[in-house]
Formats: C-alpha cells, sequence, structure tokens
C-alpha cells in the first residue's frame, strides 16, 4: 500500500491552535493557511504544502508539496 493510500485512511489529528498560531513558512516567513482536509500547512507566498503527519507540522521545504504542481 503506498503512503498516499495510508494518510487517506489514517484518521486526522488535530493541530494544537495555540501552534498554528506561532508557526510560519520557513522561506517566506509569512502565515501559514491550515488545510485541515488536506492535513496540510500551505503557504500561499511561496506556493508550498507542508505536511502534518500524526499532529507534527513537517516544516521542511524538502518534505513539502509544490502547489504549482496541482
Amino acid at each position: 500500500m503506498s503512503e498516499t493510500q495510508d494518510t487517506a485512511r489514517a484518521p486526522k489529528m488535530e493541530v494544537d491552535p495555540k501552534l498554528l498560531e506561532i508557526l510560519v513558512c520557513p522561506v517566506t516567513k509569512t502565515t501559514l493557511r491550515y488545510d485541515r482536509e488536506r492535513q496540510e500547512l500551505i503557504s500561499e507566498k511561496a506556493r508550498l504544502a507542508f505536511p502534518i503527519r500524526d499532529g507534527i507540522p513537517i516544516m521542511l521545504t524538502d518534505e513539502a508539496r509544490s502547489l504549482d504542481d496541482e
């Protein structure tokens, strides 16, 4: 089974709201938008989506998905 399928079936964990308030994009230092459905933090300015795994935001650019590929 692929990682994408595992993620789709896994229960969605909530991210601590206080954590969401203080996190910023590591590239642009701008605020992030929380996409609860996809479990990602979106940086509109950098055009990147940072994954959230097991309730933990992965703020590494190597792990981010490009929004331009959609």
